[in-house]
């Protein structure tokens, strides 16, 4: 193990599976032009409600409500649920990592994610299989740049701080966890931390 790494810890959107908005508000506009337009605005006016929802502060239940009164009830809970959540794209080339890293590494997938996403956008990626654990915002009430959410992988993998190597896309949650010890590397694009994390572990 190099670097006294024992943990490599990757965040979700952007960094193994890019996603893209627009393929949801194209959607809506098909049902009536300039839905989504409409519907995004009040989505990000209201962020908060998303913050809220991530941490599970909100049920799927009333995620949904709020949603549906956004978009003026013009479809059902289950069509919101699968617009909603087709964002993702193909898998990044970080992903082809995964089992060399296996082989030496305990491998924890650390997100801010929501139950509606996970169920019906991201869960069905077969690269998941080679993570030993899950640590999701909406499962541990905490999302990033909370402390909590960091020591949630730490209570799971007993390692010291210094023993863990993050790669996310948000310089901010990166500096986060290296307040906390750990070690980071900011995801800029695909090559460039494919490059970063074969560098840094010496693969």
């Amino acid at each position: 193990m190099k670097n006294n790494i024992s943990t490599v810890v990757f965040d979700l959107g952007m960094v193994l599976i890019p996603f893209d908005y627009n393929i949801m508000l194209n959607k809506l506009d098909k049902i009536e032009h300039g839905l989504g337009a409409r519907y995004f605005k009040l989505y990000q006016e209201n962020i908060d409600v998303y913050k809220k929802y991530e941490k599970w502060d909100l049920t799927d239940e009333e995620f949904c409500r709020i949603n549906l009164n956004w978009l003026d009830n013009k479809i059902t809970e289950e069509e919101f649920k699968i617009i909603w959540s087709d964002i993702f794209l193909k898998e990044t080339k970080l992903t082809s990592l995964l089992p060399e890293l296996k082989e030496n590494y305990k491998l924890v997938l650390m997100s801010n994610t929501c139950h509606i996403h996970q169920k019906y956008g991201w869960e069905k990626y077969d690269f998941l299989k080679y993570f030993d654990k899950l640590i999701l915002s909406h499962e541990v009430a905490a999302y990033k740049p909370m402390k909590e959410i960091y020591k949630s992988v730490e209570n799971y993998t007993k390692e010291k701080s210094e023993s863990h190597l993050y790669i996310d896309d948000v310089k901010e949650y990166v500096d986060a966890a290296e307040k906390l010890g750990w070690n980071g590397i900011h995801f800029i694009d695909e090559d460039d931390a494919y490059k970063k994390v074969k560098d840094f572990l010496e693969i």
